[in-house]
């Protein structure tokens, strides 16, 4: 009997032959930039051609997989070096956006070139957008015209909702706001897009991906006020732009001072110095009383849970603005004012259908409490009120302007009686 132990096989130095669809084809873009340039070459400055010819080599050449090589050959000639640099060894085309004419209708062409490229090759939608991307950010490595150009394309596609507003946070790169390169190409981007749409359409997308108020960002820490932007940008013939940057600020610090408020109210703050800090708030930020009054009725109904059965509701609505009343009474001193709270009211009974049985008593409180006026309820009930649940509430203030209007016909005989 053999007690030596049975060695066990090895696999030392043996070969096993892998298959070829297991072999990894490795990454070579140089090959697809020869196809692209080659062919890019024979279409010159034919933009149809150059689209047809795109189409066309989608179906040959890998695009999903040389997405990046493809779109730096289209917009700068070649494959590009971080830093937005042309690599030297390898072949490159002057039929390129950065080689082309620097005027708004060339750019327009471009577009459509790209647009009908990623309609044709959705996949490339994503991999478009990093590209763009990626370029904002090699701005510095480009030259002035090179840069005017991206800037028009970039606005052209934004208007037209080829590409998303997100990619501008490439322009927030410190380096690019602190040389001034990412406000002056902003200046051309938004001249184009406004061009090609309007302001509307730039602030729809801004506020779409919350950039709406991050355009002050374009400037370095020490000049990032509104009125440093709003010069620049006016100055640059873009008012339009510096308009919706101021009111987007001042939505802004409305927000936050309603967010104040409403964190003063809950700890219980004394009325007076919730008054002296508003009149404050109100100076620094050139807000008026009729926007202010909005803010406080706003800051003072969110300060409470209110009960979700309408018989209840209107008890504890009546209570809660009895107490606030001295506030509400601090920031309705013009007729204005007092016809802005009582559209807010309306709005708010309106909009919080618990509220709609409320809203009569709620009038007839602040009046009491002399924060509404009857000159101002009779207005509002002749002439001023909302749309929104018009019938409903003039019916319920009918009997009550009926006492308005006797009590001051009575006041006006009394008056020639005593003359």
């Amino acid at each position: 009997m053999n007690n030596q132990k049975q060695q066990k096989p090895t696999l030392t130095g043996q070969r096993f032959k892998t298959r070829k669809r297991d072999e990894k084809e490795r990454f070579d873009p140089t090959q697809f930039q020869e196809s692209i340039v080659q062919g890019l070459n024979q279409t010159g400055t034919d933009l149809e051609a150059v689209a047809k010819f795109l189409d066309a080599s989608g179906a040959k050449l890998d695009y999903r997989r040389y997405a990046e090589t493809l779109f730096d050959i289209l917009v700068a000639g070649g494959m590009l070096a971080p830093g937005g640099t042309l690599s030297d060894d390898v072949t490159r085309t002057d039929y390129c956006l950065f080689t082309a004419n620097e005027d708004l209708e060339t750019m327009q062409a471009y577009a459509q070139v790209f647009n009908k490229l990623i309609r044709r090759y959705k996949y490339l939608e994503k991999g478009f957008e990093e590209e763009i991307k990626k370029l904002l950010l090699f701005l510095k490595g480009f030259t002035e015209s090179e840069r005017n150009k991206l800037a028009m394309l970039t606005g052209i596609l934004l208007a037209n909702g080829n590409i998303s507003a997100s990619i501008l946070s490439s322009l927030f790169n410190e380096n690019l706001v602190k040389e001034g390169v990412s406000a002056a190409f902003a200046v051309k981007l938004f001249k184009s897009w406004i061009n090609e749409k309007d302001i509307n359409s730039v602030a729809a997308s801004l506020r779409k991906v919350g950039m709406d108020n991050r355009l002050m960002e374009l400037f370095p820490a020490n000049k990032r006020s509104c009125e440093h932007f709003s010069k620049y940008f006016t100055d640059a013939g873009l008012k339009e732009l510096s308009d919706f940057a101021r009111n987007q600020q001042s939505i802004g610090a409305r927000k936050e001072l309603q967010k104040e408020l409403q964190e003063q109210m809950s700890r219980g703050d004394n009325f007076k110095d919730i008054i002296t800090y508003v009149r404050e708030e109100m100076k620094k930020t050139n807000i008026s009383e009729q926007t202010m009054i909005g803010i406080v009725w706003t800051s003072v109904m969110s300060s409470v849970e209110w009960n979700k059965k309408e018989e209840l509701v209107t008890e504890q609505a009546i209570k809660h603005l009895k107490q606030y009343s001295p506030l509400l009474k601090a920031f309705t001193s013009q007729g204005l004012s007092e016809l802005t709270l009582l559209l807010k009211i309306q709005e708010y009974c309106y909009d919080n259908i618990h509220f709609m049985k409320a809203f009569q008593k709620i009038v007839v409180l602040l009046y009491k409490a002399d924060v509404l006026s009857e000159e101002a309820i009779l207005k509002w009930y002749t002439e001023t009120h909302l749309a929104k649940g018009k019938s409903v509430f003039l019916e319920q203030m009918k009997k009550f302007v009926e006492w308005l209007k006797n009590a001051e016909e009575e006041s006006e005989s009394d008056e020639e009686e005593g003359d």
